[in-house]
């Protein structure tokens, strides 16, 4: 194909599209355009029929939230100004996690946003980006940072756990104070480190893990009596279904290892659904029996796969990371 023709189709699906980039190799080899199709300039807003996620594709707008259908995830990926290192949104609000360049020590920029991804509230933080959630009722944003280390396989890491009630503007920088409860007895640990909320559809229960001597806790805690007490072992990242019934979650299986887990509170039967890779966040269920997570790629980058509590793992938005549904 000549390159005339070449300039002129692109110009047709741009028109057609609106602003649709493929890749482009300049003569230095680098990518001047995406690396796959992108809509860029199109209004953004969170509506349950969106898949968001972060864009790792390279090109200009890699970095940047991106948005697909839920219906249609290899669409043509949306995308606005907004560059977020986590993104999470629920019931017209979103947090988005951006770690401030150049920083030293590091620090992270806590945003909170609207229905139409436009900034409410704003804070910054000490640490790097780690975790991000909404609780189902959109009232109360949360996240993980790390402050020492760079990850939970690096030795001697540190977390700090926050919370901020949108509708109040009350802060909460760090959960520690919460009033934990362990085989009985209330814990106290100089080195104990919580990570990875997630809340009930009351806006009051929430799971949160806590990481001390080596072992890891599934904390079930009553957010108004601001205490928690342990139910599992073994658990990090915790994700509660939306029907309140299951907790999916990483389960560590050897140094810096872990598999997907899900845990029924009820019997306290874990179950593994079918996916032998290993995987390294927390996961995002999509009705009340399938997964969404990361997963690394031979390219050293992230795709977004999704599998069923007993179905097979498949690839639903490649070089993507950090998906959640409007």
């Amino acid at each position: 194909m000549s390159r005339r023709l070449v300039l002129a189709t692109i110009a047709v699906l741009s028109l057609l599209g609106g602003a649709i980039t493929y890749v482009v190799q300049a003569r230095s080899g680098g990518a001047t355009e995406n690396a796959v199709p992108v809509v860029a300039d199109q209004p953004m807003r969170l509506d349950a029929r969106t898949i968001f996620f972060r864009n790792l594709a390279d090109g200009p707008d890699s970095g940047k939230l991106a948005a697909v259908p839920v219906g249609d995830p290899a669409a043509a990926r949306r995308v606005g100004e907004l560059r977020c290192d986590r993104f999470a949104a629920a019931r017209g609000t979103a947090i988005c996690l951006r770690l401030k360049p150049g920083s030293l020590p590091p620090l992270t920029d806590m945003i909170v946003l609207d229905g139409n991804l436009r900034e409410r509230h704003r804070e910054t933080l000490p640490g790097t980006p780690s975790r991000a959630r909404v609780s189902p009722d959109g009232r109360i944003v949360n996240w993980t940072l790390f402050v020492t280390g760079d990850s939970y396989a690096a030795t001697g890491f540190s977390t700090r756990t926050g919370l901020y009630e949108v509708n109040t503007g009350r802060l909460v920088k760090t959960i520690e104070e919460l009033a934990v409860f362990i085989h009985g007895k209330r814990y106290f640990a100089s080195d104990a480190n919580y990570w990875g909320v997630t809340f009930g559809a009351d806006g009051n229960r929430f799971y949160v893990t806590l990481g001390s001597k080596g072992k890891t806790y599934l904390i079930e805690a009553d957010y108004r009596a601001y205490r928690g007490t342990a139910i599992a072992e073994n658990v990090e990242c915790p994700s509660l279904s939306p029907d309140g019934r299951r907790i999916a979650y990483k389960q560590k299986v050897s140094a810096g290892s872990w598999r997907l887990a899900v845990l029924d509170l009820t019997t306290h039967q874990i179950t593994h659904p079918p996916e032998p890779r290993p995987v390294d966040d927390q996961p995002l269920w999509q009705g009340n029996s399938t997964l969404l997570y990361p997963v690394r790629n031979d390219a050293n980058t992230l795709d977004i796969w999704s599998v069923g509590l007993t179905t097979p793992p498949k690839l639903l938005i490649p070089q993507a990371a950090s998906p959640s549904f409007g």
